[in-house]
């Protein structure tokens, strides 16, 4: 019975001209827009009922037969901004979230769907064969990622000095319980406008954390892939999807 808001805003400036006409998750990888790949993985979980949250070029995302929520501000603002658009759904029943530049199987979304945490977050175990394709040194985009025995994540989303601080690598894929968003609305409203508005998902998953709120980090064993940028399509066409 868990929704999915696929969170599909902003332009994607680093697809450069790709994204001229388009959003990023309409962006091609194998021959199929990342959109529909999301869809595919999503719909064949058992997932029916999937909105988007829109923002630049919202006129090409119609016609998917998917719930809209809107984005005025997508220039101005960040993911968990563009998220907050959606919480008729986060308040009233459990939602998978998940990023509109990544592409994934059904077994990632098996697995946060049967996490029993309130706050679900996927993360890959095997990240640096990934992050070697995309980067020469993958540090320079990777981000922390630490947690204990329980699967409580402890630090995500901060600058590592050694790949020994990632203990896996925060995916863009996560479920929320309307108790975990009502968490993640508190952290945010404290903040002052421009930082809130500011404010990324990996941002206010570490503000919870050091709230006392449990995340909890749920493994992902199948491929997936992440597209920031027109390198990626091709640099990461090799890896198994």
């Amino acid at each position: 019975m868990t929704k999915a808001i696929i969170l599909a805003a902003g332009r994607g400036s680093r697809m450069k001209a790709l994204t001229d006409d388009r959003p990023k998750c309409l962006v091609e990888f194998r021959g199929k827009p990342l959109l529909h790949w999301q869809l595919e993985a999503l719909r064949s979980a058992g997932v029916r009922d999937i909105a988007l949250v829109t923002g630049y070029r919202r006129e090409m995302l119609a016609g998917h037969g998917l719930h809209e929520f809107h984005n005025e501000r997508w220039a101005e603002t960040n993911m968990v901004a563009s998220l907050a658009c959606a919480r008729e759904w986060l308040e009233s029943s459990p939602c998978l979230v998940s990023y509109s530049d990544i592409v994934y199987e059904r077994a990632a979304v098996d697995a946060v769907l049967g996490s029993e945490a309130d706050l679900a977050v996927a993360y890959d175990l095997d990240w640096l064969r990934l992050w070697e394709a995309r980067f020469g040194n993958p540090l320079e985009d990777a981000e922390t990622f630490r947690i204990d025995e329980a699967s409580r994540i402890l630090e995500i989303g901060q600058k590592p000095e050694s790949v020994a601080e990632i203990q896996g690598q925060y995916m863009g894929l996560l479920r929320f319980c309307p108790a975990a968003w009502a968490a993640m609305q508190r952290v945010r409203v404290a903040l002052e406008p421009a930082k809130r508005d500011r404010l990324d998902m990996t941002g206010a998953l570490q503000l919870m954390i050091l709230s006392g709120y449990a995340v909890t980090g749920v493994p992902v064993h199948s491929h997936w892939a992440e597209f920031d940028s027109e390198e990626d399509l091709r640099r990461v066409g090799g890896l198994g999807l």
